[in-house]
């Protein structure tokens, strides 16, 4: 017994979100301190897809333009996890103590000094 104008509600499979993230590591590139391309292959190394290393496929796409780095993604991919990577990445390379990882807006990352100066007023 079927009620009139009652449908079986159906998903509708159409494209996935794609998601654009930029790294921007402008500052210490300059003063030569870490290489664009080493973070590039780190990336392209470490970021999983569906539980697995390596497996970037056609789901993720990692791209350097200079000294900005460009992760493109399907849907679930979170912008956190990059900054994790970017954080593990300055420990490997022991600049953690010197570089920061900052979102200057909704999409994208930088790396930054910390401001040291800033303490020496008091003396």
């Amino acid at each position: 017994m079927a009620i009139k104008g009652l449908k079986k509600k159906v998903a509708v499979k159409g494209k996935k979100a794609l998601l654009k993230y930029t790294v921007d590591c402008q500052q210490p590139a300059d003063d030569n301190i870490i290489e664009p391309k080493d973070l590039e292959k780190f990336f392209k190394d470490r970021i999983k897809v569906e539980g697995k290393t390596g497996n970037l496929g056609d789901k993720v796409t990692v791209s350097r333009e200079k000294s900005k780095i460009h992760v493109s993604a399907e849907a679930p991919f979170s912008k956190r996890y990059l900054k994790y990577l970017s954080k593990k990445y300055l420990k490997m390379q022991q600049l953690r103590d010197f570089l920061r990882v900052v979102a200057p807006n909704k999409t994208a990352y930088e790396l930054r000094y910390f401001n040291i100066n800033e303490d020496n007023d008091d003396e």
